[in-house]
């Protein structure tokens, strides 16, 4: 292991010479198929569809993206109309006839790359084709269906657009940072139903690191472990207690996830240095849908699902969406349980092409057990030394009369936005939280030398959470010269209030590998009753500015936080003020091939409400950022491609001596990303990513009587290499028409099982698949993760009580009606 003494000239070094290795190795793949396509349009024009049946809107959005045209039209043209769809190869004339056959609208090319859409003249159902010489044109309201709106849905698995990354309407070629987007469709295809599945695919991010965990703290970015200040909903940030995360709002209310790598203090305040994941709800849509979805799976799974949206009535101007589920099962947990209800209102009012007020609420019932078990490595990674062999990973250490971990939250909020004119408009963003948790359970705490005797504790306690966040932005585009502008300026405030209560007790110790259950609890002793009071305040400024084909973005942002923290158990009291100006830089070049390198600084900001073991207030955690990189949009392609190189170094990290917590370490982690998603061919989507990281605590989180630390080695969970890819293939016409075929693999490799680099967990690799059916408006689904039912361990951060389990083989079996 290399020490403390690399510079960034080295490491970017380093870094570059495998950029240029993966950047040799994409390129092999994309000019094969560019030139493919070149020649196969230079003789026959052609393009491959695969369209469904839906709504005409949604239709049009699809040829758009994939025949490369603008399409007009009135937003009210469409609006009831239906199309049948299209697939196959076709020239995007013979498409675009089909996609409006029987719809009575035509269209007309105005020049090589727009076309406009009309109502014909005493046009009957059935008529469509090119447009007749009296046909009337009306006034076109100018849709680029090769863009998507920063808070809509995103058809399929390529992203062109999002909304975490810039806080504006930027797509995300022009992004100087890496920004990663989970689609509903690839949600949908892949069964993901937690922020563990939703990550799964997704280079520099591990929602896995512990295991079959249900609390939402096993996240990891760019080799970071962060449970605080990663969360966000809709741009705002859900802030987390000491007990509790918003992380496992259900992914069913989402219409996707945009997962910001690297440091984003200067748009979002209070962030941990590794990035942020932006849950982007389902929002009302002008479309109808009517969705109704019943699933069972193993662990005696059985959920039910809806989702309707669309306008109040054919003159309204509002729309309206509910998304819900509930999910009653068992976990690969024995004694374990996951109940769940989930509903999420949200309402839209459009009085105007310039004014949208939307409001968004949901509300989540969660009782369950604990589904991460604290296992020895001793049976878990390597066989018992004593001979008893591996332990299942079903295995449960605690008492079944005493295993809850039970959360219920909800929330309500607005945005609201208006355009005055083409230079200035204004948003505001604002959300209200609540949550309400409970926990209790037995933990091990170490094997005794007879190898199966497990010493255990028992534990208690909860929070209770409310908070209030807004962030009020004004946009500006203008031009100053040669340079265009696009100059955000914001102001946010966020207030949380949190309590969080704890009780210790003893528990008899368990025959690990014979387990009987019903010992009593000791009686439990409160160590902990923490009121927390947080206040926020930040200004921040940022300017994108483009020359041509350069694209220059700069940001600073100035932040004020106050932290009040009492516990009468511990007799203290204190409060706290900390205050810090973060920075971001960043430069695009758009060349016509579609390439856009780029580099960029960014740095976070994340206070630490508290004392340390001498009543000292923590100081606020720092990171910063350097990184290189290119983003690939090649013409002609759906698809897009990011390679990445980064330096990020995270300061002020907590350490720990015995019973004794400080605050001085620092950790840094240098890496590539590599994350490429497209459909490459007529029902084909891709989705690739690989991840190399070299992570190391650049200074001492943990110190040993003997003056030893940890300093120099690896934290524990980091994988070096880690890759995925994933593919689904949809046979568009035949006898299989409908049929969808999915599979997917996912290469973990080996981590260090503690911050001493003592022990290792192996790397393992894990397969998906999928297969599906679609007939008229019935889709059924049979997905499977982790296929061959592989027993791992996902990580371990101590020898003898800190191992996780990894999800075992889930099957899941999906009927959907839609009308």
């Amino acid at each position: 292991m290399q020490g403390t003494g690399r510079g960034l000239t080295g490491a970017i070094g380093a870094t570059l010479a495998r950029l240029n290795v993966a950047l040799l190795a994409t390129a092999a793949i994309y000019p094969a198929m560019a030139n493919a396509q070149t020649a196969q349009q230079a003789t026959t024009n052609r393009v491959s569809y695969a369209i469904p049946a839906t709504s005409l809107g949604n239709a049009i959005a699809q040829f758009g993206e994939r025949s490369n045209l603008q399409v007009l039209y009135p937003a009210d043209l469409a609006r009831g109309r239906n199309s049948r769809g299209v697939s196959g190869s076709l020239t995007r004339e013979q498409a675009l006839g089909k996609l409006l056959s029987g719809t009575g609208l035509s269209y007309r090319f105005t020049n090589a790359k727009t076309v406009t859409l009309i109502e014909t003249t005493g046009a009957t159902t059935g008529d469509t084709g090119a447009a007749a010489e009296g046909a009337i044109v009306l006034n076109p309201i100018t849709i680029d269906s090769r863009i998507e709106s920063a808070w809509g849905p995103v058809k399929g698995y390529v992203a062109k657009q999002g909304s975490t990354g810039m806080k504006t309407d930027t797509p995300l070629i022009e992004t100087p940072q890496s920004v990663s987007v989970v689609t509903r469709d690839q949600m949908d295809t892949m069964n993901m139903d937690s922020l563990n599945s939703v990550l799964r695919y997704t280079p520099g991010v591990n929602g896995n690191v512990y295991g079959t965990d249900n609390r939402g703290m096993g996240v990891q970015l760019r080799g970071l472990s962060s449970a605080h200040g990663v969360f966000y909903r809709d741009g705002l940030k859900l802030k987390e207690s000491q007990y509790v995360f918003f992380t496992g709002l259900d992914p069913f209310g989402a219409e996707r996830y945009e997962i910001l790598r690297g440091p984003a203090s200067v748009l979002y305040g209070q962030t941990g240095p590794g990035g942020i994941i932006n849950y982007v709800s389902k929002r009302p849509t002008e479309e109808r849908i009517n969705d109704v979805s019943f699933s069972v799976g193993n662990f005696n799974r059985k959920e039910g699902r809806f989702d309707f949206s669309g306008q109040a009535s054919p003159e309204s101007d509002l729309y309206y969406r509910l998304v819900g589920l509930v999910r009653k099962g068992d976990t690969q947990i024995d004694y374990v349980n996951e109940d769940r209800v989930f509903i999420a209102p949200s309402v839209t009012w459009k009085p105007d092409e310039d004014t949208k007020l939307t409001v968004l609420s949901n509300y989540q019932r969660d009782r369950s057990g604990w589904a991460m078990q604290y296992l020895p490595a001793d049976g878990t990674i390597r066989p018992s030394p004593h001979g008893f062999g591996k332990l299942p990973s079903s295995r449960f250490v605690g008492e079944p009369g005493f295993d809850t971990y039970n959360n219920t939250q909800a929330s309500i909020g607005y945005e609201f936005e208006h355009r005055f004119n083409e230079t200035w408009q204004i948003k505001q963003n604002a959300r209200y939280v609540w949550m309400k948790h409970d926990e209790e359970g037995v933990f091990g705490g170490g094997l005794q030398e007879d190898g199966r005797t497990y010493d255990r504790y028992a534990d208690a306690g909860g929070s209770r959470l409310h908070g209030v966040t807004i962030d009020t932005q004004a946009l500006a585009d203008f031009e100053t010269g040669a340079l265009e502008h696009k100059f955000l300026m914001g102001l946010d405030y966020s207030r949380y209030k949190y309590r969080d209560f704890a009780a210790e007790g003893t528990a008899e110790p368990l025959d690990i590998w014979n387990p009987v259950y019903g010992s009593p609890i000791g009686e439990l002793t409160p160590y902990q009753n923490t009121t927390t009071i947080q206040e926020q305040i930040g200004l921040y400024a940022q300017n994108q500015i483009t020359l041509d084909k350069w694209h220059l973005t700069l940001g600073g942002r100035q932040d004020w936080v106050n932290s009040e923290v009492s516990d009468p158990i511990a007799d203290q009291h204190i409060e706290q003020k900390d205050k810090a100006f973060t920075g971001r830089a960043g430069l695009v070049y758009l060349a016509d091939n579609g390439l856009a390198p780029y580099i960029s600084y960014s740095e976070s900001f994340l206070p630490e409400a508290g004392f340390d073991s001498a009543g000292n207030p923590f100081e606020p955690e720092t990171g910063r950022q350097y990184e290189v990189g290119v983003k690939y949009q090649p013409v002609g392609w759906n698809s897009f491609i990011t390679l990445s190189a980064f330096e990020l170094t995270r300061q002020n990290v907590m350490r720990s001596a015995g019973d004794e917590v400080f605050q001085t370490g620092e950790i840094t982690s240098r890496g590539i990303e590599l994350e490429g998603v497209a459909s490459v061919a007529s029902g084909v989507d891709l989705r690739l990513a690989y991840t190399y990281l070299d992570t190391e605590i650049s200074k001492a989180t943990t110190v040993n009587e003997d003056g030893s630390s940890n300093q120099g080695n690896t934290p524990f969970g980091v994988p070096t290499h880690s890759a995925s890819l994933w593919a689904n293939y949809k046979v568009q016409s035949g006898a299989l028409e409908g049929l969808g075929l999915g599979a997917g693999v996912r290469y973990v490799g080996s981590t260090y099982g503690d911050d001493a680099n003592t022990f290792k967990v192996p790397a393992v690799t894990l397969v998906d698949a999928s297969v599906s059916y679609d007939w008229k408006n019935v889709q059924l689904q049979l997905g499977a993760s982790n296929l061959f039912d592989k027993t791992y361990v996902a990580s371990c951060f101590a020898e003898s009580f800190g191992c996780f389990y990894g999800e075992g083989r889930r099957v899941t079996g999906t009927l959907k009606v839609s009308w």
